[in-house]
């Protein structure tokens, strides 16, 4: 096995959790949200971004993430929150825009703005998801289109710009390669100024310069999609382009999701313990369905103090 290196920054360990609302009903979500709002040990929580089933039944119920980010906003007062990633190719850029601002007033200036680059032709298995590229069943369901890589790298990239423009300026164009706008006015803006803080997700070399240039977070699946390995070897890389940029990588908080076992608590301590000495400052912890009750209290009393008190 390669070895990790043990990095250390100065930004304090945090965790969240992720439900996936996928198969879940929405009261079950609902109440691990409220539950997680009143455990100080978490600090946030997340959803996803698809519109079918990426496993099990393909015929299970999957709930729209912003719809449903929006109402658990309104039902949380402390927890910050977000989609783990907002797909780039479902919403045009000024409409997330808005739906972002929307939110983020809402839930009293909470949001995390988690994106991706959505869906790109890819091969099967990649993203550690065994089998053919799931996007491609939910993108012909929606009316929606595939895009090579690096289209869809160019077109986060205007998004991102976009999103900055809604949230500063009081009227703007844009013109770009694949969105244009005119006299785009943004009211309200977000409560957060100057805009909710920007999480990017993924791990491609292209991606992770993107990264560097935009965001607040940097967010990648963990084990057991990527082993911690494979998470260290891609910092490396975000800190290559941050110095090719002049910025300081310690700027960027590092997020990483790490799949829960509620059978072996100890294999979940022993996953992120690994994690936090690569660097990773940010762990979010995605619950498997079905929701027990206590399932936050469980993990904060089972995972996150023992982690605390090993990591310092």
């Amino acid at each position: 096995m390669t070895t990790v290196p043990t990095v250390t920054t100065g930004t304090p360990l945090r965790f969240g959790i992720k439900t996936t609302p996928m198969h879940v009903p929405y009261d079950d979500i609902r109440r691990v949200w409220q539950e997680a709002d009143a455990v100080p040990e978490i600090a946030d929580a997340w959803l996803w971004d698809h519109l079918l089933p990426v496993a099990g039944p393909r015929d299970g119920a999957v709930h729209e993430g912003w719809t449903l980010l929006s109402a658990l906003a309104a039902q949380t007062e402390r927890l910050r929150l977000g989609l783990l990633v907002t797909s780039n190719r479902i919403r045009p850029p000024a409409l997330l825009g808005k739906m972002a601002s929307t939110v983020d007033v809402i839930s009293g200036g909470r949001l995390v703005l988690g994106l991706g680059v959505g869906g790109t032709h890819q091969p099967p298995g990649a993203g550690g998801i065994a089998g053919e590229n799931p996007a491609v069943a939910e993108y012909e369901a929606y009316g929606l289109t595939l895009v090579p890589p690096a289209e869809g790298i160019a077109r986060l990239d205007e998004t991102v710009r976009i999103l900055r423009l809604m949230w500063t300026r009081d009227v703007f164009d844009f013109e770009g390669a694949h969105y244009r706008l005119k006299g785009t006015r943004n009211e309200p803006k977000p409560v957060q100024r100057p805009g909710p803080p920007l999480l990017i997700g993924g791990w491609g070399t292209r991606l992770l310069r993107l990264v560097a240039e935009h965001a607040d977070v940097w967010n990648v699946p963990g084990p057991p999609h990527n082993t911690v390995e494979f998470v260290a070897e891609r910092a490396g890389v975000l800190d290559a382009h941050c110095a090719e940029l002049g910025r300081d990588p310690a700027e960027i908080v590092r997020s990483v999701q790490v799949l829960v076992s509620n059978d072996d608590p100890a294999a979940t301590r022993a996953t992120v313990i690994a994690l936090v000495r690569a660097g990773m400052n940010h762990i979010v912890l995605s619950l498997p369905r079905p929701y027990p009750q206590g399932v936050v209290r469980r993990l904060a009393e089972e995972v996150v103090a023992p982690v605390r008190a090993v990591t310092g």
